[in-house]
């Protein structure tokens, strides 16, 4: 449990990187085709929907990250986000699928946290 735990919260961490966020064929490759996303704005984006530019390179670091196993193929990740570019916290959730050897992403939620983002706190 705890290599798959590992795996998901680099994979979530990979997503943060802006090697990865300007790189469409590395989003393409992470998100699985019926990949869609509930933003923190309230927006939902659809994988066929995705540009480098419409998600952007971002500053955030992530905590608080948990596995929550659904079947043998199937894991819900939850963690908390401070987005240090707008000064604010979001809880996130991702569901995980195992296909064909490669763990992908279905489906992503953020939701902006009462908690109040705190400036230096870097935990990654």
């Amino acid at each position: 449990m705890e290599d798959l735990y590992n795996h998901l919260k680099e994979l979530e961490e990979t997503l943060l990187q802006p090697e990865t966020r300007k790189s469409l064929e590395s989003l393409q490759n992470l998100l699985a085709p019926s990949f869609f996303e509930v933003g923190s704005s309230g927006e939902v984006l659809y994988k066929e929907g995705i540009t480098t530019e419409n998600i952007g390179v971002v500053d955030m670091t992530l905590f608080d990250f948990e596995i929550h196993p659904l079947s043998e193929e199937v894991v819900l990740t939850t963690f908390t986000i401070d987005n240090h570019l707008k000064q604010q916290r979001s809880l996130r959730s991702s569901i995980w699928k195992h296909m064909n050897g490669n763990w992908m992403m279905v489906f992503h939620q953020g939701t902006i946290a009462k908690e109040t983002y705190k400036e230096n706190r870097r935990e990654l």
